[in-house]
């Protein structure tokens, strides 16, 4: 059965070198929108050692194996590449020129291919043979230092901010539009060089505006959305659980402490003098009742505020659970595709790719017999 579903990507055929991290989450959002997305991976296994049953980002995929560093690996892949629209790698820049499927080698068999490059620091720059991770990216652009405590350390947002956020979800941008001048009259391929530095610090752009123009302090813990501000962050409730307020609108303020029952003793809202006064008079109501209890106080209500929840809580939520923001396919509990569309909704088709499962299939399905030879359906 082949991988492409009903997105509104069905019909582009994907190649991806096996990697960790942001590259394969990229291809797993294309895969999740449609397109029939065919993984290379290499004999013995690669990635972080988790069962291929449980790696959600090779979901809706297929997956053939091919050693690049046998004598016929690179033929095999540039076969594929020659049926694809789109490749994605993750290498460290000139790994693939010195496998042999580099971009020359690649656009030499299919002129109309997007080559999409993911990396942390980029394909030239002094940093851009080192290794690196999530951390050490966000940490340089700048990222890493806005989120945190005041006279704290900076919070580590797992790898959200950089591999997926600053990565991934660039990659997929730069992919789609490199597609759309591809398939244009006179369109050709090309490469999307994309950097987790780079985007990790595009998404602060709006912050580097705030703070050219004097609205934002370049420290943690000191503005209106960093936790600085005591009617947008998160305050412990009797039961040792959180709960998230973004009161920041006057009206939602005006709410926020009615709801609580502080209104007649919380200071003004812009008497910064105040601020925290006004954190430990909110602080100290939260501590009044349990998360469910608040819960049901701010149910309903436009205070903007809402229950931290853990990730096992999250699906089990009555506004996601009606959205279907999550999904259970083959027995695992995952987010369901996003975003959604009113005529080509994407959809989870497939359990996790197993390493080289479906040679025989996309052999088939591409054209490529070269993928069989040598090759066993696991």
């Amino acid at each position: 059965m082949a991988a492409t579903g009903n997105g509104p990507l069905a019909g582009v055929r994907v190649v991806e070198l096996a990697g960790i991290g942001p590259g394969p989450f990229a291809a797993m959002l294309l895969a999740d929108l449609g397109a029939d997305v065919v993984r290379v991976d290499r004999p013995g296994g690669s990635g972080l050692g988790i069962d291929p049953d449980y790696d959600l980002t090779n979901r809706n995929k297929r997956s053939v194996l091919v050693d690049l560093k046998a004598e016929d690996g690179p033929a095999q892949v540039l076969d594929l590449v020659e049926r694809a629209d789109v490749l994605i790698e993750g290498y460290r820049p000139g790994v693939t020129e010195r496998l042999g499927v580099g971009p020359a080698e690649c656009h030499a068999r299919n002129p109309r291919l997007v080559y999409g490059r993911m990396t942390g620091w980029g394909q030239e720059g002094p940093l851009s043979q080192r290794a690196g991770h999530d951390i050490a990216y966000i940490a340089v652009t700048g990222t890493l230092g806005m989120i945190g405590n005041a006279g704290g350390p900076p919070a580590v947002p797992a790898n959200l901010v950089g591999d997926y956020a600053g990565g991934s979800l660039y990659l997929v941008i730069g992919i789609l539009a490199a597609l759309q001048h591809a398939r244009s009259d006179g369109g050709t391929g090309q490469v999307v060089d994309a950097a987790i530095v780079d985007g990790a610090a595009h998404l602060a752009t709006m912050i580097h505006g705030m703070m050219a123009a004097g609205g934002w302090q370049d420290r943690r813990g000191a503005n209106l959305l960093d936790g600085g501000c005591p009617f947008y962050g998160t305050y412990e409730t009797a039961d040792g659980e959180y709960m998230a307020v973004g009161a920041l609108e006057q009206q939602f303020y005006n709410e926020f402490i009615e709801r609580l029952g502080i209104a007649d003793e919380a200071p003004a809202r812009k008497d910064f003098d105040r601020w925290d006064e006004l954190r430990q008079a909110v602080a100290a109501r939260f501590r009044t009742k349990t998360r469910a209890q608040w819960t049901a106080v701010f149910e309903d209500s436009d205070a903007c505020v809402a229950p931290v929840l853990s990730l096992r809580e999250a699906p089990a939520h009555p506004h996601l659970a009606v959205r279907g923001t999550f999904t259970d396919h083959g027995g695992i509990t995952q987010p369901a595709p996003a975003p959604r569309f009113s005529l080509t909704q994407g959809s989870v088709t497939r359990p996790p790719a197993r390493p080289g499962a479906d040679i025989e299939a996309v052999a088939h399905d591409w054209d490529v017999p070269s993928l069989t030879k040598g090759g066993t359906d696991g």
